[in-house]
């Protein structure tokens, strides 16, 4: 398992006072992400790679409702 200090943590200004918001965060070859709400939860960790191919699709709004 993979130990991420809490001080390796942090989350967009954007995300000031919303109720779901996600925390961010890298090392080396990885990026991590969890729940700010409930952070001794569950927590996503992505390749570099994986990480790029989604913020890509973020950028190129695959995500957006339709």
């Amino acid at each position: 398992m993979l130990a991420i200090p809490d001080d390796a943590w942090y989350k967009s200004s954007r995300s000031s006072g919303a109720q779901n918001c996600v925390e961010v965060a890298n090392g080396p070859g990885w990026t991590a992400v969890r729940h700010s709400k409930h952070q001794a939860g569950p927590i996503l960790i992505f390749t570099d790679g994986e990480w790029t191919a989604f913020l890509e699709g973020v950028t190129l709004g695959e995500f957006d409702s339709k």
